[in-house]
């Protein structure tokens, strides 16, 4: 009956993990494009584009109540296409701010479209199989995952250890225009993918979706939010997965390098990470319900995450580096079991408590901005890994008693 919703919802899916994992190219792209100095000031890409979650969130709430659901899906996806136009100016001037400026309308429109999609996801069918669904959600995001860095990195990356070679011995004026050069090869990437935001913002104005989600997750401002023990946990255990899941494919770039891999190479580490994601996501679809609940999968797999947290500290280039990867494993089905643990038994106050869970997503502004910080002041980024072990065991102990919290 919902075949045909799930599968726009795909398309959604794809869309949002094609935009999001760019950033793991742009971050080590825009460090030598806008000569950054420092790891903090590289990761505000991960910021911006993130922060907008916590910021946008209850505004897209508000939104979609007054235009409808499926009216939001098509601004939302007009906002992300004006986001992609701003990087022609970021572009052309080099100035990082117009760059941080379109990744933060981004993210703008893709508040709008989680804040819309998810709950729709979550209750289209029986609520012990959301986790199922959102992992199928899941496979088409982290495939998009996989690609988009890959064509980002072959476009920008082409030929980047030339170019620094003639960036260390150019005069500044030399240096300037190989900057500007290097700049002006993300106009006809972002451009393109203006275009498709727009045909896809009028396609879904004229496809038939189903009416669910707007009658069942009704507000109600009868009982306060705060008063949802599994909420207000989930909400914190959904910022910490956030947060870790940006830093493991965010990071794995710059950490690569960081070990003397070049940046031909290194631009392949993102996609092993979501490869892990997407194979756990296949797990999920065959052991969820059946096998596994959702809270056993997420607690098992926070588990694993800490033991790859500690082997990217104990171990050396290729061994930490893959450890970074593995993380893709073990975050793969953590979204699909939080999200529905954290909004069950909401009743009319799904819709609010699925804004606030979209908030939560500024743990991936938040938590890189930390791990820069980390990386500077300890001189070692592999260091810095060290503060996924204690987020990792709070989302360990969601999946093991937070969530069935019904009271304070």
């Amino acid at each position: 009956m919902y075949r045909f919703a799930l599968i726009i919802f795909g398309i959604f899916f794809f869309v949002f993990g094609f935009v999001t994992w760019l950033n793991s190219v742009l971050i080590p792209y825009l460090k030598i494009v806008c000569q950054l100095q420092s790891n903090w000031q590289a990761y505000l890409v991960a910021f911006a584009f993130y922060i907008s979650y916590f910021l946008m969130a209850l505004p897209s709430a508000w939104f979609l109540e007054k235009v409808g659901f499926q009216k939001g899906m098509a601004w939302g996806l007009l906002i992300m296409a004006m986001g992609s136009l701003m990087f022609i100016p970021a572009a052309e001037n080099r100035l990082y701010e117009i760059f941080l400026a379109g990744l933060f309308t981004q993210g703008t429109g893709l508040t709008i479209l989680q804040t819309a999609v998810n709950p729709f996801v979550a209750i289209l069918g029986k609520p012990e199989s959301a986790a199922q669904r959102i992992s199928i959600m899941g496979i088409a995001n982290k495939t998009a995952g996989i690609i988009s860095p890959i064509v980002l990195g072959f476009i920008v990356f082409s030929d980047i250890e030339s170019i620094e070679k003639q960036l260390s011995i150019a005069s500044n004026a030399q240096k300037d225009q190989i900057l500007t050069q290097l700049a002006s090869k993300v106009i006809e990437p972002y451009s393109m993918m203006a275009l498709l935001l727009v045909l896809l913002a009028v396609m879904i104005r004229f496809v038939s979706l189903p009416n669910v989600a707007p009658q069942s997750i009704e507000s109600d401002s009868s009982k306060s939010l705060w008063q949802y023990p599994q909420l207000v946990l989930g909400m914190i255990a959904l910022f910490l997965y956030v947060g870790v899941e940006v830093i493991a494919g965010d990071t794995i770039i710059q950490y690569g390098i960081s070990w003397g891999y070049s940046k031909q190479e290194a631009k392949f580490f993102t996609s092993f990470t979501l490869t892990g994601m997407l194979v756990g996501y296949v797990i999920a679809i065959f052991t969820i319900p059946r096998f596994l609940s959702q809270a056993k999968v997420l607690t098992i797999s926070a588990i694993l995450g800490g033991v790859f947290s500690i082997l990217i500290l104990l171990t050396e280039k290729a061994f930490s580096v893959m450890a970074v990867a593995l993380l893709g494993l073990a975050n793969s089905v953590m979204w699909p079991a939080i999200f529905p643990l954290a909004i069950a038994d909401l009743g009319k106050n799904t819709s609010k408590g699925s804004a606030l869970l979209i908030m939560a997503i500024a743990g991936g502004a938040l938590m890189p901005l930390l791990y820069g910080s980390i990386a500077d002041w300890l001189k070692s980024e592999r260091l810095a890994y060290a503060m996924l072990v204690p987020a990792y065991l709070f989302i360990a102990y969601y999946g093991a008693k937070g969530y069935k919290k019904r009271n304070w």
